[in-house]
């Protein structure tokens, strides 16, 4: 991997996993001597307004490092690893004098008794295990992946005791309805329309809370279906291939060899998408799922016509009529049905000019032409064949729109260095997590540094839900640029609370995120920060009883 940077990624939010720290930081002349969970020392200071953030929030995050691309952190003169930042928004400004005292408490307090530290090794596993397995062994995705599969297992297992003839004989019809059943979750048209559908039938006031946030809940954990589909896809193929090769005499060596290569390539994309493969190396899942399932496609297109045409009496392919026995046969239209989900987005595709400034050497922005709605996600690419990258959309909704870049990868370091004149996307957009806010009557959005750039279409442009947005990045105007920096300053104090981690440092997220979601009298809290400090906002603000949602694996 280049640079050894490594992407992972969910609906709605980019990951950039990298093992170097992260270029937002900025080294400071003198440090005080306190150690903290993440290895370095900072200070801490409001930007903003008036308002200054209770001084019991202003405190040392117990959260482990993670590296969500919105985290801004960067090597300091001595090549020290940083910490990961995790931030969050109080609008304020420098602290008033008794203020500075409590601080100067809290600091002390912390020095007497700091939160202990961990071994660096323990770093990459840890953020591992964040993904992985402390959301939660009980997830609405991993619920979705278990009832996938357990039906598909019981449908098999009645098919192997002679209990469902009909399984038993179509046993390829199931494989490709599970594979079809996993690109209608992945193809991005069809989730628009479902996300859209969504907030037209339960975005209104008297929808009870719990169908919202259920609904919520299923539309952001489809990729479970899809990883359940995709395995129980591959124990039907083998399956039938077994049956078929029991059955040798009444096929043909061409549909057995077909049927094998698909096989082996559908296992090949499985164990690709394999959680530590996919973190570890994103770049070679992204490419072995779209190659070997395109090739997959291919050979079941000729998996379909060599079967359809083959004559088990005579032993050979007959032509006669053949279209019309093709248009009678479910796994043609499965087939169809798959094939046009998968060229959808590809017809889309358009090469465009775009407006590349970079406000620090941090961070870029990217301007496209034409508004588009709050709450929209959008793809763009360097090589369409080889990646894509995932960034949240600001807009007014009227004449342009714009993506805002952390430079924390390859990809997007060369922004800055290399400013592109056009780039790759993909016109229709896709919705994710964000999206649903208008569902909702009253929002907490809480992001972290470059995580701003989801939610702040809601602040520019009308918007349903009555929203306040809690902001945590360092040196905003300096890593983000004047203009980002004013769209958060023209709204009201009470709507935009941003609290500067250069200058006040890091507080604890998750308590801040509960005491304003009370303030504001939050339905949901939406938050877009690391694995670990989604994790820590989304159980902090359940503990209280306060609906919450994040960024999950593989959404």
């Amino acid at each position: 991997m280049e640079n050894q940077v490594r992407f992972s990624s969910c609906r709605g939010v980019a990951f950039e996993i990298k093992p170097h720290a992260d270029p937002f930081a900025i080294a400071t002349p003198q440090r005080a001597p306190e150690t903290t969970n993440y290895g370095s020392k900072r200070s801490w200071l409001l930007w903003g307004s008036s308002r200054v953030a209770p001084s019991l929030l202003i405190q040392r995050s117990t959260s482990k490092a993670s590296s969500h691309f919105c985290d801004l952190d960067l090597d300091d003169d001595n090549d020290e690893q940083k910490d990961v930042v995790m931030e969050t928004l109080e609008e304020g400004t420098f602290l008033e004098p008794e203020k500075q005292a409590e601080r100067k408490q809290a600091e002390a307090a912390s020095k007497i008794d700091p939160p202990p530290s961990k071994p660096a090794r323990g770093h990459e596993s840890s953020r591992l295990s964040v993904i992985l397995l402390d959301q939660g062994l009980f997830t609405v995705y991993k619920r979705l992946f278990v009832v996938c599969l357990t039906l598909n297992v019981a449908a098999l297992v009645l098919a192997a005791t002679g209990h469902f003839p009909y399984s038993r004989n179509r046993a390829v019809l199931f494989s490709i309805a599970n594979i079809f059943a996993l690109t209608l979750c992945r193809s991005e048209a069809v989730l628009r329309v479902a996300f859209w559908l969504a907030v037209k039938l339960l975005g209104h006031s008297w929808v009870p809370l719990f169908a919202k946030t259920a609904t919520t809940s299923l539309l952001q954990s489809l990729g479970g279906i899809h990883s359940g589909c995709g395995v129980s896809s591959l124990a039907w193929l083998v399956y039938a291939l077994v049956l078929t090769l029991k059955d040798r005499d009444n096929t043909s060596p061409e549909i057995i060899g077909v049927a094998s290569a698909i096989l082996a390539l559908i296992a090949l994309s499985s164990l690709a998408a394999f959680p530590l493969v996919r973190h570890l190396h994103h770049n070679v899942f992204e490419r072995t799922h779209r190659f070997a399932g395109w090739s997959a496609l291919g050979l079941l297109w000729g998996f379909v016509v060599l079967t359809v045409a083959y004559d088990p009496r005579t032993k050979s392919y007959e032509r006669d009529e053949l279209g019309s026995r093709l248009m009678r046969q479910q796994e043609f239209w499965f087939t169809v049905g798959i094939t046009v989900l998968i060229i959808i987005p590809w017809l889309t595709v358009r090469r465009v000019p775009v407006k590349v400034s970079s406000p620090s050497g941090h961070a870029s922005i990217i301007k496209f032409r034409g508004g588009v709605k709050a709450g929209i996600l959008g793809r763009i690419s360097p090589s369409p064949l080889s990646e894509w990258h995932a960034f949240g959309i600001i807009s007014d909704g009227k004449d342009e729109h714009m993506m805002l870049a952390g430079a924390v990868g390859d990809f997007t370091k060369s922004l800055v260095a290399n400013p592109p004149t056009h780039l790759w996307v993909r016109q229709v957009h896709f919705a994710g997590l964000p999206y649903l806010v208008n569902m909702y009557d009253r929002v907490l959005l809480v992001a972290t540094g470059s995580g701003i750039c989801v939610f702040l279409s809601f602040l520019l442009q009308p918007c349903k839900a009555s929203v306040c947005l809690l902001w945590v990045a360092k040196n905003v105007e300096q890593n983000f640029g004047k203009e980002i920096k004013e769209m958060v300053s023209r709204h009201p104090r009470d709507k935009v609370i941003v609290h500067d981690t250069a200058v006040l440092g890091r507080p604890n997220v998750a308590e801040l995120s509960v005491d304003t979601a009370k303030k504001w009298g939050a339905e949901v809290v939406i938050v877009t920060s690391n694995p670990e400090g989604s994790k820590d906002v989304v159980n902090a603000c359940k503990s209280k009883g306060i609906a919450a949602f994040g960024p999950i694996w593989d959404s």
